[in-house]
């Protein structure tokens, strides 16, 4: 008899073999397997007698704590689909996403309770409101009703084509779009990823990466398939993950380029004496070589970039280490880590193609888009087919990433197409511009953008954020990149700046940054 693949059947062997582990740490309280999938059962059970059926969308609004973790099991092992919103978004976009996916139960963190009474009058659809902690007038308490119910709830068939998640994009230029994730989407990346990168029940995972953002990049459940012990973390910040990746002997974590940077560049007394041997994956952005290299050398952590979108579910590429790497400088080596690397063996085909969609060259410059065909790919855009129809084309998704691949067969993303700059005929990557100036040891961040120039019709202009107590001149950053690149590649602009617009998810905005909505004036 076929079973489904689902990530569903994780738990099933998690709950046989690794009962009585330590499965969930969330502040003071502790689960073991046994005692977490027992709640998932309970709530399971919860939502039953809510009326929430097959196919019926869960609304989840919160951080990483202990309850949001619950909903990647409780939810979908009754056939509901499970949409984990961004936290980080306004009011009027919970409204819409609620409305547009047609959620009928909205679960929330005491922080979002405001945000959702807000506009509950508009949100029709929804039956029941539930409070994932604490009690409030006119909200279902989340543990009281965990604790009223019985862990048996009705059992299911799952389809591996049923939809699992639906995960909202960032919606920086348009109303944000639900991708929909089926079970074997997500599976696949879980099985993929194990295969790469090897993890055992003695590893100890650490939630710095938001659980919304691409079901965590599935470690949701790759931490489960393994038997690992999940660590929530509320809020990002630097002290607090030092000491619980002391404290917990954590052994890994995922982090976008701007959480990574913020962790190595903070203060020595909280880098002093941090465990060696850390492994995490990076990505969301690619990251310069500097930033590598800095996690590596100094802190002694290893460091795997891998690539991938939402649609994907989320991971297509790997940094694949290889043996002839280990004989190479940590420079080379770290220039090496910064390329999106190779396919999983279970994502599916990946090509870098040009315009008529012919392959490009293996040379580490001819720029082409990287699509992708396989079992991560997503089932397509929540109620929007036209969406779905310009991403997905003669069986391809279409990422709209400018990327060269290298004669070892290694990807490299140069920019997204949006944001390559065409100066004088010339094509100049704005990563590319990044990665060298984060080479400058007073640079702690940075975006390169294009601005229209009356010689060259585009130029690059850098938006700078030094670190603390350092200091550099517009004229020492452009010498420092003329040492080091193509002249034309050279910044015409540098601006100092204290911060730069970002998205719900963190990346930056560069069409703010061009002078779109607000756009930051030049220095």
């Amino acid at each position: 008899m076929e079973i489904a693949l689902t990530p569903m059947e994780f738990a099933r062997r998690a709950r046989r073999l690794y009962a009585e582990r330590e499965a969930v740490v969330d502040g003071d309280l502790r689960f073991t397997y046994a005692q977490f999938l027992e709640r998932c059962d309970r709530w399971s059970s919860a939502l039953q007698d809510l009326g929430v059926g097959h196919g019926d969308r869960v609304a989840y609004i919160a951080p990483n704590t202990h309850s949001h973790l619950e909903a990647y099991y409780a939810v979908p092992q009754i056939g509901a689909v499970l949409v984990p919103i961004n936290y980080r978004l306004l009011p009027d976009d919970f409204d819409y996403i609620i409305n547009h996916c047609g959620a009928k139960i909205v679960c929330a963190h005491p922080d979002y309770f405001d945000a959702i009474d807000g506009i509950r009058d508009r949100l029709e659809g929804v039956e029941c409101f539930v409070a994932l902690e604490g009690g409030k007038a006119g909200w279902i308490d989340y543990e009281a009703t965990l604790a009223a119910h019985s862990p048996e709830f009705d059992p299911v068939d799952i389809a591996e084509t049923d939809l699992l998640t639906i995960n909202y994009t960032s919606g920086t230029t348009a109303r944000p779009k639900g991708v929909m994730i089926t079970h074997r989407n997500a599976t696949i990346n879980v099985l993929g990823t194990l295969a790469h990168h090897h993890l055992t029940p003695a590893d100890r995972y650490l939630w710095t990466l938001p659980m919304f953002h691409a079901n965590g990049w599935t470690f949701t459940w790759i931490n489960t398939a393994r038997g690992m012990a999940h660590v929530c973390l509320r809020k990002v910040e630097p002290e607090l993950i030092y000491k619980l990746i002391r404290q917990e002997n954590i052994t890994m974590f995922c982090a976008a380029p701007t959480v990574l940077i913020a962790i190595a560049n903070a203060p020595d007394e909280l880098r002093a004496g941090a465990p060696r041997g850390v492994r995490l994956f990076t990505a969301g952005a690619p990251p310069a070589a500097a930033t590598i290299e800095l996690v590596e050398r100094e802190l002694g952590w290893d460091l795997t970039h891998v690539y991938g979108l939402t649609e994907t579910a989320p991971l297509i590429t790997f940094c694949e280490p290889r043996p002839e790497h280990q004989n190479l400088s940590v420079e080379d080596r770290a220039r090496i880590k910064s390329r999106q690397g190779v396919e999983l063996v279970s994502s599916g085909e990946l090509r870098v193609v040009d315009e008529d969609g012919n392959e490009v060259a293996q040379d580490g410059a001819t720029l082409g888009e990287i699509t992708v065909r396989g079992n991560v790919v997503m089932k397509g855009y929540y109620n929007d087919p036209e969406a779905t129809d310009a991403a997905i084309r003669d069986g391809w998704f279409h990422s709209g990433d400018a990327a060269v691949v290298h004669p070892d067969g290694f990807v490299e993303i140069r920019d997204r197409f949006k944001d390559v700059i065409i100066s004088g005929g010339e094509n100049i990557s704005s990563v590319e511009v990044e990665g060298c100036l984060l080479g400058h040891p007073a640079v702690q961040e940075v975006a390169v953008v294009g601005m229209s120039h009356e010689k060259w019709g585009e130029a690059p202009h850098a938006f700078v954020i030094l670190k603390e107590g350092s200091d550099a001149s517009e004229d020492d950053l452009k010498l420092h990149v003329r040492n080091r690149l193509a002249h034309f590649k050279t910044p015409q602009w540098v601006s100092f700046v204290d911060d730069l617009p970002r998205t719900a998810t963190g990346k930056v905005q560069k069409f703010v940054l061009r002078g779109g909505k607000s756009g930051i004036a030049r220095q």
